[in-house]
C-alpha cells in the first residue's frame, strides 16, 4: 500500500500555569492510501492534537508529518495553507458553513480559493451536493439546513478540491443517533469509493465500521 499520511515520534507540549503539559509523547503513525482510520480515546488522551498535526493546522514540537512524501515542517506558510486547501479535506464537529452563503456556495468556497473557475466549481460543487444526498437543497442558506444536512455540505466542501485524505473531528458529536447513522453510512461510501479517512471519535458504532482503530491515552497510542 501507498502511504498517505506518516507520523514520526510527535510531541506536542503545551505550557501552562509554569508547567509543561505533554499533550502528545512520541506519536508514530502511517495511513496508507484508502485505509479508514478511527482515532479514539478518554478526553485529553491527545486525538484532536493529532488531527491538528496531521492536518498541519499546528506544528509539533518535535518529530515530523509527511503527506505524499511531503514533509509539512519543510514549507512555507503560504506553501502550507496550499497544501491544506488542496491536499485536505476538514470535517468538524460544528460544521463550520458560512450562513450567508448557499449550499452551493459553501461547497464552492475552497475551489475559488483554489483558483479553480466559476463554470467549473459550480459542476463540481453541484456533484457533490448530489452525491451526499443534498442535490435538492443546493440554493439554501446554512441556516435553512438541519444539523445533519449542514454535516453533509460540511462533507461535499471536504471533498471539493479532490483531497488525498479527509480529517473528520467528532463529526457525529452534534447531531442525535439517527442523524448520525447517516453520516456514518456516508462515510463507509466515501471510502468504499476510494476516499482515505482519519476520523477523531467518540462514537462507538463509527469506531466499530472504521477499518483501523487507534487508541489513545495520556497522549500516547496504546494498540
Amino acid at each position: 500500500m501507498t502511504p498517505t499520511l506518516i507520523a514520526r515520534d510527535l510531541r506536542k507540549d503545551y505550557p501552562m500555569n509554569g508547567e509543561t503539559v505533554h499533550a502528545l509523547r512520541g506519536v508514530s503513525l502511517r495511513v496508507d492510501s484508502g485505509d479508514y482510520a478511527a482515532i479514539v480515546g478518554p478526553s485529553g488522551s491527545g486525538k484532536s492534537t493529532l488531527l491538528q498535526l496531521l492536518g498541519g493546522i499546528d506544528t509539533p514540537t518535535a518529530g515530523a508529518v509527511e503527506l505524499s512524501g511531503t514533509r509539512l515542517d519543510a514549507l512555507s506558510d503560504r506553501e502550507l495553507t496550499r497544501l491544506r486547501l488542496t491536499r485536505l479535506g476538514f470535517v468538524f464537529q460544528r460544521f463550520h458553513l458560512l450562513p450567508v452563503l448557499t449550499a452551493r456556495e459553501n461547497v464552492e468556497l475552497p475551489m475559488a480559493e483554489a483558483g479553480v473557475r466559476g463554470p467549473e466549481r459550480r459542476v463540481r460543487a453541484r456533484e457533490l451536493l448530489d452525491y451526499v444526498g443534498l442535490a435538492q437543497r443546493e440554493n439554501h442558506r446554512a441556516t435553512q439546513l438541519s444539523g445533519g444536512e449542514m454535516q453533509r455540505v460540511a462533507i461535499a466542501r471536504a471533498l471539493a478540491n479532490r483531497p488525498a485524505v479527509v480529517l473528520a473531528d467528532e463529526p457525529t458529536g452534534e447531531l442525535d443517533a439517527a442523524t448520525g447513522r447517516e453520516i456514518l453510512d456516508l462515510f463507509l461510501r466515501l471510502n468504499r469509493d476510494g476516499t482515505t479517512l482519519v476520523v477523531v471519535t467518540h462514537d462507538d458504532r463509527l469506531a466499530a465500521e472504521a477499518g483501523r482503530v487507534i487508541h489513545m491515552l495520556d497522549g500516547a497510542i496504546r494498540d
